[in-house]
Formats: C-alpha cells, sequence, structure tokens
C-alpha cells in the first residue's frame, strides 16, 4: 500500500485570507452597490423628464439635482449603517474582553465546547483551544463566538465615501449620454449605454460575491431596463397633461 502524499499546509491559491479582506471587501460591496443605484436613479430621472420634454435644460438640472442628492443619501445611507454594525462588533468585543479578564476558565472552557461542537473530541478540543487562548485569547473567542475579526472591523467612512464616489460616477454615465446625444436618438443611445453599464455592475457584483454572473447580469439588466420604461412612460403621460 502506497503511503500517502504529504499535505502542505496552506491555503488555497486565489482565495483571500490576508488581513484587511473583510473591511476591502465591505467597500467593494458598497462601491458596486453605489454605482448600479447611480446608473439606474439617474437613468430614470432623466429618461422621465426627457419623455416629457426635449428641453436640454431642464434634463441636466433633473439629473444633476438627482446626482446630487442621491450621492448624498447612498453616503450617509452607508455610513449610517456600518457605523451601526460597528458599535455592535465593538460592544460584543468588549463583553468579551470583560468576560476574559473576569472569569478566564470559563471561557477556556467555553472555546473548547464550541470546538468539541465543531466535531473534534474534547481532549483536542481543549488543547486547541489553549494553545489559541495563549496566542490570542479575544481574537479566538471573537471568531468562534461572535465571527468577528478584532483586527478587520468594517470602516464605515470607506463605505460611505465608496458608495459616494460610485454613485457620481454611474450617474454621470446616464446624464452625459442623454445631454450630449442628439434628441431623436437620445433615448436609445442612453438605454443602450445603462445597459451596458448595468451588465459589466451585475457582473462585478458577481464576481465580489463568488455568485452566478449570468444570474446577476440578467438580473441586473431586467431592473434597470423596467425603471427606465416606467419613468419614462410616466414622463411621456405627465408631459402631455402638463
Amino acid at each position: 500500500m502506497s503511503e500517502a502524499a504529504p499535505i502542505e499546509i496552506g491555503g488555497h491559491a486565489g482565495e483571500p485570507h490576508e488581513e484587511g479582506f473583510n473591511d476591502r471587501l465591505n467597500w467593494l460591496r458598497a462601491g458596486v452597490l453605489g454605482a448600479n443605484d447611480g446608473i439606474v436613479s439617474v437613468a430614470g430621472i432623466v429618461l422621465g423628464v426627457a419623455g416629457a420634454t426635449t428641453d436640454r435644460t431642464a434634463i441636466l438640472v433633473a439629473g444633476v439635482a438627482g446626482l446630487v442628492a442621491g450621492a448624498m443619501s447612498m453616503a450617509a445611507g452607508e455610513y449610517v449603517s456600518v457605523s451601526t454594525q460597528r458599535d455592535s462588533e465593538e460592544a460584543l468585543l468588549a463583553k468579551e474582553k470583560r468576560e476574559l479578564r473576569e472569569d478566564p476558565e470559563d471561557e477556556l472552557a467555553e472555546l473548547a465546547g464550541l470546538y468539541a461542537e465543531k466535531g473534534l473530541d474534547e481532549d483536542l478540543a481543549l488543547e486547541v483551544a489553549r494553545q489559541l487562548t495563549a496566542k490570542d485569547a479575544l481574537a479566538a473567542h471573537a471568531e468562534v463566538e461572535l465571527g468577528i475579526d478584532p483586527d478587520d472591523l468594517t470602516n464605515p467612512w470607506n463605505a460611505a465615501l465608496a458608495s459616494m464616489l460610485a454613485f457620481t460616477v454611474g450617474a454621470l454615465l446616464p446624464l452625459l449620454t442623454i445631454l450630449l446625444v442628439t434628441p431623436d436618438l437620445r433615448v436609445w443611445v442612453t438605454v443602450a449605454a445603462v445597459t451596458a453599464a448595468l451588465a459589466l455592475t451585475g457582473w462585478a457584483s458577481a464576481r465580489f460575491g463568488y455568485g452566478s454572473a449570468k444570474r446577476a447580469v440578467l438580473r441586473n439588466i431586467g431592473g434597470g431596463l423596467l425603471a427606465m420604461a416606467v419613468t419614462h412612460l410616466v414622463g411621456q403621460a405627465v408631459g402631455t397633461q402638463v
């Protein structure tokens, strides 16, 4: 019977295990979602106004107002959301620090029990708990009990800035397209440009989340086209009445 090949310890190539990945993933997620919202929101606004009027100034004012309001709203919402998450993480870590300081033996037993629940026998679970506690007790407990990395907490400023900038970049596409193209082609060219951009953001969201790119792209394009169609029809309907 041949001997098994020795196992080389380490992570798989291409898989993210480095420190800070959680925070980078957070602002990448905020950036992709911000760009997507900017594209769809401002495309809906300018196409809605274009359905009511061909006046370039009216389209420009509406588009810029939507861009500024949307970018500020995205930044504020992302900051509040991520700040709340970080506050919760910090409160849980503070509680864990206090428990480790006041009752280290019970905490060691608790950690060993958690590893035993994952499938280790009790002796091995206790040894693992002891070694990890000796190295970094808080990190060991935070990872197993809370699913938190104390050195990689989410940053609300990164998320807010990424969301605001991405929304602005995404919003500029439909705004500039509809303003620069001649009135007889502006709607169709804008729809085409937005569709291509939504395909890109859909692919990016799937790439960062390890999901199905095809499903994400189709879902993104379908939602965007529906939003543009509805707002354009509403603009046409309102424009004929005003």
